[in-house]
């Protein structure tokens, strides 16, 4: 059983006699001398999708539950449903479209690394790569001479992300985005 300063982000825990998922963590230290580290942690009901927001102290014990992950890639989307196909046996695993909010932005059917989180078999989210090749849909035209300084101009891209880029990139550009942070990393390939 790990502490709670140990949990890491999309791990599935037991609290109060449910399973849920972590979605967000916070570290907040109040400023008193012998004020201890609190987490505080957006959850999310494997079985309803019902959230909630709880603050564990960095000592206490949580229990982790068993989850797997699948190596899976973007079979289709119909309305609010997203059908990811597991790579290995062709299994179909269906996410609303709510559950993977945060990550839509940074999916594409050529998106490589995706892997579904799979609790007592049935999918509950996706886990992201480190870094997503996107391709650049609309921004300010490229500044002719512009050096790689730390000026920076909005750009959209495809999934409707929407990131800071260098002044010399266009429009019809494929970049790399951090997942974790949003932020642009370099040109793509």
């Amino acid at each position: 059983m790990p502490k709670a300063s140990e949990i890491k982000k999309n791990a599935a825990v037991e609290y109060n006699g449910k399973i849920y998922l972590v979605k967000d963590i916070n570290k907040l230290t109040p400023s008193g001398r012998a004020g201890a580290s609190l987490y505080r942690m957006r959850l999310y009901e494997v079985a309803t999708g019902a959230k909630a927001d709880e603050s564990f102290k960095a000592d206490e014990m949580l229990t982790t539950v068993d989850f797997s992950r699948r190596k899976v890639t973007l079979s289709y989307i119909d309305g609010d449903e997203y059908f990811f196909m597991d790579n290995e046996d062709y299994s179909s695993y269906p996410l609303g479209k709510e559950t993977i909010a945060d990550e839509i932005l940074f999916i594409t059917e050529e998106t490589k690394g995706l892997q579904v989180l799979l609790v007592e078999g049935g999918p509950v989210g996706i886990e992201l790569p480190a870094a997503v090749d996107l391709v650049i849909e609309e921004t300010d035209p490229s500044i002719k001479g512009a050096s790689a300084s730390a000026r920076t101009k909005p750009a959209k891209l495809t999934t409707g992300l929407v990131i800071q880029v260098p002044e010399y990139i266009s429009s019809g550009e494929k970049v790399r985005v951090n997942t974790e942070e949003g932020k642009f990393i370099s040109r793509a390939d």
